[in-house]
């Protein structure tokens, strides 16, 4: 597909430009003739219509038909696309880790060919038979192939307590947990009970992940945005929370809850243990349920930088033991060292909730009966890996650490080369996943870009990704200051691709602003 091609798709489907917190709702067809099907666009939920989710949008659909000529006879300048669009590291080439995909062959396994084999020892560690043989009695006659409770299976959310109690030094009741398929599901779960109405607001970061944009969209609810502030590295300002949500409740906003994303989806800033305090007594003192998004609490690469659970924060302002603070927070396999993103597995937990709203949770949760079992396993197998001693614990931690030296300098070496590039700005990735540079835009690429119907950043990545291969996501995606432009970019593809992903990316964008002078 040609970049006009897809920049035409693009045009058809945005026929007009729309902001970050205010779109303007689409309408269906104006035709006369009488819709063939009963589900059409104007019978549709017009919450899905206003609904979209960037990082799977408009530049990836561009680049999948791309990725399909690829095999054909059409001529393009790169023999594949890479994709550093989203947080998947094992599609652009992370390895699992050996002992995990071990206990879960073995949980999947018959006994009889897999813990109880006479010869099991010969092709499984003796610490992962172990395990497997644990998990395996706590699930019970119904193994890996029947539904678990729908909090999830009751061995699990003991590891899942006693990794909170080893992290925050702070008991957790099992009772609390919710193990889901992977953390979108949860923070779906959670703001389905907190968006009762249209009036109903969320803050959220500005930039953000999708995700929360997304669910509230489609929830019909009100995105209250707060800017975090880039020129200090993206760090979260209590002056600008305040008006945030002093300007929402003028205009009627019912605003009740916070989203904090730490460490930062896109920015890749890790939060002072005082921010995280700051922002718990925020929330206390406006009564705003805090949904605490920690889902990249081990991607920390800056050695300055220390994760601090929103947990612990509010312990230390003594609003756990007060119960002043309403929490909800969330972790997932798909991060971390792990990057188990197809295995679906992550969990919320429940902090100051009420009781009666637990037992709403809990009837929400059991409607969808239970998340899946290998991802509830995998959970478990990421917070309570070997023991020193065990067997498989040295080369465990050795294929942990590969992984995590190698993000440590990628993220060091793409943050830096991205803001050498001059027309670039980019803030240092202290952790999570992600690149997020401001980049300046030519007028008549602006100009452009309106008479498209799309935003610049939308122009300028599909430009990159038919010049280059190179997918990214456009900032107008995860919202942005107006009048900033740019793109997220991951950083998950091996170090010598990432290489020459800087390069194309410089490379393109002096093309880009010499077509456009």
């Amino acid at each position: 597909m040609k970049l006009f091609a897809a920049l035409l798709v693009a045009a058809m489907e945005a026929s007009h430009a729309r902001t970050f917190l205010n779109p303007i709702p689409r309408g269906g067809s104006t035709s006369t003739t009488p819709p063939a099907k009963t589900l059409n666009l104007s019978s549709i939920s017009p919450n899905l219509l206003k609904m979209e989710y960037a990082v799977r949008g408009t530049v990836v659909i561009a680049a999948d038909a791309i990725s399909e000529e690829l095999s054909s006879t059409s001529p393009h300048p790169f023999d594949k696309i890479v994709y550093t669009n989203i947080g998947n590291p094992q599609s652009v080439g992370q390895q699992p880790l050996t002992w995990p995909r071990q206990v879960l062959a073995l949980c999947d396994l018959p006994n009889v060919v897999g813990i109880d084999h006479p010869r099991a020892a010969e092709f499984f560690p003796l610490d992962a038979i172990a395990r497997a043989r644990e998990i395996k009695e706590g699930l019970g006659v119904s193994g890996t192939g029947a539904y678990s409770h729908s909090k999830g299976a009751r061995v699990f959310r003991d590891d899942i307590c006693a990794f909170l109690k080893e992290r925050d030094g702070l008991e957790a009741d099992p009772e609390d947990i919710y193990m889901t398929n992977g953390a979108s599901p949860a923070i779906e779960l959670a703001l389905t009970a907190i968006v009762s109405d249209s009036s109903c607001g969320v803050m959220i970061p500005i930039p953000q992940y999708p995700i929360y944009s997304a669910t509230i969209d489609l929830l019909g609810g009100e995105k209250v945005g707060y800017y975090l502030d880039e020129k200090k590295g993206w760090d979260a300002n209590l002056k600008e929370m305040e008006r945030a949500l002093s300007e929402a409740r003028k205009r009627g906003v019912k605003v009740n809850s916070f989203v904090l994303i730490n460490p930062g989806n896109p920015t890749g800033q890790v939060l002072s243990k005082q921010s995280i305090r700051d922002i718990c007594k925020f929330c206390s003192k406006h009564n705003l349920i805090l949904l605490a998004d920690e889902v990249y609490q081990e991607n920390v690469y800056d050695p300055s930088a220390k994760f601090t659970s929103c947990k612990l924060a509010a312990y230390e302002e003594n609003l756990v033991s007060t119960d002043k603070l309403e929490l909800i927070s969330f972790h997932s396999t798909s991060k971390g060292i792990y990057g188990e993103c197809g295995r679906r597995g992550g969990y919320m937990e429940l902090v100051g909730i009420d009781p009666k709203v637990k037992d709403q949770l809990y009837k929400l949760a059991s409607s969808k009966l239970c998340s899946n079992l290998p991802g509830q396993i995998m959970t478990s197998l990421m917070l309570r890996g070997p023991k020193p001693g065990d067997e498989s614990y040295e080369s465990h931690e050795r294929e942990k650490d590969q992984i995590f030296q190698s993000l440590v300098r990628r993220s060091d070496k793409v943050s830096k080369a991205l803001d050498a590039i001059d027309g670039f700005s980019c803030q240092k990735a202290q952790g999570s996943m992600y690149c997020f540079p401001s980049v300046e835009m030519p007028e008549k690429a602006k100009k452009e870009a309106e008479d498209l119907g799309i935003t610049v950043d939308t122009l300028y990545a599909l430009d990159l990704l038919e010049k280059t291969g190179v997918c990214v996501v456009p900032a107008s995606g995860f919202g942005q200051e107006d009048g900033r432009f740019g793109f997220r970019t991951t950083f998950l593809p091996s170090e010598e691709e990432m290489d020459q992903v800087v390069v194309a990316i410089k490379d393109q964008y002096e093309a880009f602003v010499k077509k456009y002078r």
